[in-house]
């Protein structure tokens, strides 16, 4: 089963064509991607989104918007002007979950629960506990990108 989720950046915004056909709406956009470890380049791939999906694109989505996507991985096989084939990766899009939003949105809650619970401390100097304040527990989203392999081989041969 072919089934990936990415988090993403968007490089390009996305363009929206139709099929000649049955008039089926296709949007593209090209995003940007960390590698898995710190010293690996970005890499970038073309997302494609079709129908209902591809009109949800062309409206809601921005270039610098940070996103995870969830949909197919297929390679593409593309002829160069030398004559040459090259492949190249193409996303296939199912669905789209916009996390910056998200994120500001949480850190604004965050920001202002914070701002409460300093008035509290301020008006109830006993609520702390051994000269520290407490914090308020940190919801914003994190991704574990960590490599799944060790970085070393252990096998003796």
């Amino acid at each position: 089963m072919n089934h990936c989720l990415l988090e993403v950046k968007v490089k390009k915004a996305p363009t929206i064509r139709y099929t000649q056909d049955n008039q089926t709406a296709v949007a593209e956009m090209e995003v940007v991607f960390s590698g898995l470890r710190p010293d690996d380049p970005e890499c970038f791939i073309k997302v494609v989104g079709w129908g209902n999906l591809a009109q949800d694109l062309q409206n809601n989505i921005q270039i610098g918007e940070r996103l995870v996507l969830e949909g197919r991985l297929r390679m593409n096989t593309v002829p160069r002007q030398d004559g040459t084939k090259e492949k190249k990766a193409e996303f296939t899009l199912s669905k789209f979950h916009s996390i910056a939003k998200e994120t500001s949105e949480k850190a604004s809650s965050l920001g202002e629960a914070q701002t409460s619970n300093k008035k509290a401390l301020e008006s109830n100097p006993g609520a702390k506990e051994g000269g520290q304040t407490k914090n308020p527990p940190n919801d914003a989203v994190s991704w574990d990108s960590s490599p799944l392999i060790p970085d070393t081989d252990e096998i003796p041969f």
